[in-house]
């Protein structure tokens, strides 16, 4: 059965790019790739392929590429910066390939939110503060489900991650705030992150929304919002403690001072 491979090149940095991906795109023999967010280094490790932006392309005309190419045999490589299951629009083309009896292989990418934390020095999550992560964005073209409006979200007080919505800060630090997170809950906003032109900024809901548009920033970056980002106090893990049984899982608590993110 002919075969699309759907591979996430990662977030940026060539090198966090997974060997796996790598080899595909050594070997393919047509690349459909996602414009200019994926870095000319990685795109420069095509040796053969014949390649397309997918930026320059309507969906059919995607479709159509991925499908003949695919039906005479060639390794295809639809290549998506990040990983391709996050707002990545995989379903729909492997859908319409399925449709034409052609069988698709999603290769897996370290994604942005992930370098972002890393940029941030931040533990998503951590005991003691939260255990859970939402990843979500903010309503603009794309429609977000009633029930999943940033104010009930973030009634959980969790981590919440926010892709494609830099340029939403203002609501969603409101609608954030309107669901239950404190004013001073610490924000972190990384804009590119991995690449050679990252910019980290970090704040607290006050005062998040002047620093983003202060250094005007509308595209690419990741938000994330919670106490992991500056936790004024947390509880080690006691995975690796000589106290530790599989049968439990105990904490020792961690205070931490508190520092000033204004």
């Amino acid at each position: 059965m002919p075969k699309v491979y759907f591979v996430g090149c990662g977030p940026g940095d060539p090198d966090l790019i997974t060997v796996k991906a790598k080899k595909l795109i050594q070997k393919a023999d047509v690349v459909v790739y996602s414009g200019s967010l994926i870095p000319s280094e990685i795109l420069k490790m095509c040796k053969k392929a014949r390649m397309y932006d997918a930026a320059k392309l309507v969906r059919e005309e995607i479709f159509d590429l991925l499908k003949k190419n695919a039906k005479k045999g060639k390794k295809v490589v639809r290549l998506h910066d990040g990983d391709p299951s996050i707002y990545g629009a995989i379903r729909e083309q492997m859908d319409n390939l399925y449709k034409e009896k052609i069988d698709s292989v999603i290769v897996p990418g370290v994604t942005s939110f992930l370098a972002s934390a890393a940029a941030l020095g931040a533990q998503l999550t951590l005991p003691g503060v939260t255990q859970t992560m939402i990843i979500t964005r903010a309503e603009k073209r794309t429609k977000v489900p009633k029930r999943e409006k940033i104010s009930e979200l973030a009634k959980h007080r969790a981590t919440m991650i926010f892709y494609l919505s830099v340029q939403l800060i203002g609501n969603i630090v409101k609608e954030a705030v309107a669901g239950g997170y404190p004013k001073p809950t610490p924000v972190g906003v990384v804009y590119r992150a991995s690449w050679n032109d990252e910019k980290i900024i970090t704040g607290t809901l006050e005062t998040i929304t002047k620093k983003v548009r202060d250094q005007k920033i509308t595209r690419t970056a990741i938000i994330i919002i919670g106490d992991v980002i500056k936790p004024k106090s947390y509880e080690y893990s006691r995975l690796y403690d000589k106290s530790f049984s599989h049968g439990s899982v105990s904490y020792t608590h961690l205070t931490l001072p508190t520092s000033d993110l204004v």
